[in-house]
Order: C-alpha cells, then structure tokens, then sequence
C-alpha cells in the first residue's frame, strides 16, 4: 500500500497546448493518504479516467509528477507500479474457470497454493460466485463477467492500489448495493488505498472516505461526502451532489442581506459586497413553503418518493426545488418560499465565499 500524490500534474493530448480547452487535466496537486477508500466524481469527459490511467501508468502526464510514498512512479511502466485496475467494462479469460480467472494474478506471482486456494475461496464469497468456481467464463452473463474482474483486482494482497473505473456499470441494481457495501467491508479488513471513479453521486458518497469531485479537468473539491453536501466550494458541486440538487439564484448581497427578485433575503453572517457573478445557493431540504412573506414561488409539480415530496417549481424564472417530509403539511394555496439562513451559501463566478466572521 502507497501513500500518492500528484504534484502538479497536467496532462494534454495534444502535442503543443496553448489554451486552456487544450488541457484534459488542469494543473493540480493533491495527496491520498495510504491505505484511504476515494473516489473520483465527476460527468462524462470531466478527465477522471484520464487520472486513473497516469496512475496506474497507462498514461504519461504532460507536466508534473505521481509519487507512490517517497517513490516518483512518473516514468515507471504498470508492471512496475504493483497496482490492481478493474475496469469499466468486463476483462476475463473465457477459457478459464471462474477459479482459474480469480487466481490468475496470485499464480503470476509464485504464491504456494494452499495461500492461493484459500485467497480465491474468500473472493468468491465475497463477490457470491462460490457456486460457480468451476464454471468456465465462456457463456455467463456480463454481470457475473464484471464480479470476476473485480474479484480479480481484489485477490492480491501486496498491492499499492486498487484502482476501479466505473467497475458497476453493467451490473443491475441490487448487485450494485451488494459489492458496493462488499468492497466497504473489503477496505475495513484489508486496508488497501482504493480509488474509485464514477459519474453516479450514489457510487461515489456510499464507497468513499473522501470524494474528489472534478469538472472540466479540474478538481473543484476534495472532502468528505457530508461536506460536499453541506458546504460545496464550487456551483458544480452542489448541483451535483444532491437530488435534487442545490439551488441556485442570483442575487445581490450587502451585509448580511441577499437581495433576490426585490425580496431581501436574511443570511447568517455579513459578507463583504462581492463583484461578479453574484448567486446564492441553498438546499432543497433547507427552504420552506409559505404564505405571506418570502420568495415568491411558483408550483409547477409535486412528486412524492415515499420518504418525502419533491415540490418543483420557480422563482423568479429559475428552476427551485423543495424537499417537504411525508408527513409534513403543506399549505393548500402556498405562493412563498422562506430559506433557512444558516444554509445559504454566497457564490461569486461559480466559487463559494466565506463571510466576513468567518474569514476573519
């Protein structure tokens, strides 16, 4: 197992990059502890799998270097970086058993094979594929192809990292659950610093101790799944995180009052009066419906998910979301919206600012 860290990476695909749009990773230092469960958040096309490839050494970065502890991996081959990868789509030998696939890497190594037989035994447990060892790869469905490759990269125990691109993709919901909260109890017994990229928030905030959320090339957060939600340094990621996700408006702010659609609007602390884009932001659980005063709003649907109602609509044109409990009521002819100020966030040009309190 390995400490990484990136120092000041950036990677192009182009042979001479001069602007921005031209980096499929922006310039970025960061580091993961050893032996930590992350993931790697983002849309299609952010440059996660980009990340994971100068990783594990499929790729070679344009600038900077990866470190594996105190050890600069930048030049070494994948061979030589002791990782596991499972990759998006199923990678098995269809001619061997599902016991053979699963010791496969083991055997490369010289393990005896009693170590080998009792390691591919827990595997197989773990990803319920005992009744099948002895099964050829030829002919089992896509899914249960993907929970070998992944029982594949789990079987070693000596490695510096396992390295997982969007591994659940064609497996079907429930099982999705099941080896995500296996691959938990895998992390809790054996230690190894995982790293697991996904576009699914679900994936992401479930598996990981700490989620680094990426847009554009860029790492705009890296936390623990709790602050992300609660205090998302960048727009992206509270509309990411979150379903619905946060609420954005724009608005005009003095002091402790945030003027939106000629409502003043109370916030927790005063801020200094920023210039730019000016939004604020709040979560759909974090604003109430009302009558009388507070943003006008405007209901468009009610969509009830068991647990509580998704109350759809707008203020002041812009798409608004609220979250109301099952047994909550709602007020039969509601045309206001009142915020919890202890939860607005303050955005300038889409990055969140910390008031003045704070700042200080």
């Amino acid at each position: 197992m390995a400490q990484i860290t990136f120092d000041n990476l950036a990677h192009s695909y182009l042979a001479a990059p001069k602007a921005d749009p031209d980096w499929a990773l922006k310039p970025m230092s960061l580091t993961w502890r050893d032996g930590g469960a992350y993931a790697l958040l983002g849309s299609s096309g952010c440059g996660k799998t980009t990340l994971l490839n100068i990783i594990s050494g499929l790729l070679h970065p344009s600038r900077g270097r990866v470190l594996f502890g105190d050890r600069d991996v930048t030049d070494l081959p994948t061979a030589e970086r002791n990782i596991a990868q499972v990759f998006q789509f199923p990678v098995v030998y269809d001619t061997m058993t599902v016991r053979q696939n699963l010791a496969f890497p083991l055997k490369n190594r010289g393990l005896p094979a009693d170590q080998i037989a009792a390691r591919v035994d827990a595997v197989a447990r773990m990803i319920g594929m005992t009744d099948t060892l002895d099964r050829r790869a030829r002919g089992l469905t896509a899914d249960a192809k993907q929970k070998i490759s992944l029982g594949r990269g789990m079987v070693r125990q000596d490695v510096n990292a396992i390295l997982f691109d969007e591994p659940l993709t064609v497996i079907d919901p429930q099982m999705k659950w099941e080896l995500r909260t296996q691959l938990k109890a895998l992390h809790r017994e054996f230690g190894h610093t995982m790293i697991y990229v996904t576009h699914d928030q679900t994936e992401a905030l479930t598996f990981a101790d700490e989620v680094v959320v990426m847009s554009e090339g860029r790492i705009v957060q890296a936390g623990t799944p709790q602050s992300l939600f609660d205090a998302p340094a960048h727009t992206f990621v509270g509309y990411f995180i979150g379903s619905p996700g946060m609420n954005l408006l724009e608005a005009r702010v003095e002091g402790a009052t945030a003027h939106v659609a000629g409502v003043s609007v109370p916030l927790a602390a005063p801020y200094a009066t920023p210039s730019g884009r000016v939004q604020i932001g709040i979560r759909p659980d974090a604003a109430r419906p009302t009558t009388g005063d507070g943003l006008p709003f405007r209901l468009l649907r009610t969509e009830d998910v068991g647990h509580h109602r998704i109350l759809r609509g707008e203020v002041a044109g812009a798409s608004f979301n609220l979250t109301v409990p099952e047994d909550e009521p709602i007020p039969a002819t509601f045309d206001r919206i009142t915020l919890d100020p202890a939860r607005i966030g303050v955005f300038v040009d889409d990055w969140r600012i910390e008031p003045l309190e704070r700042a200080a």
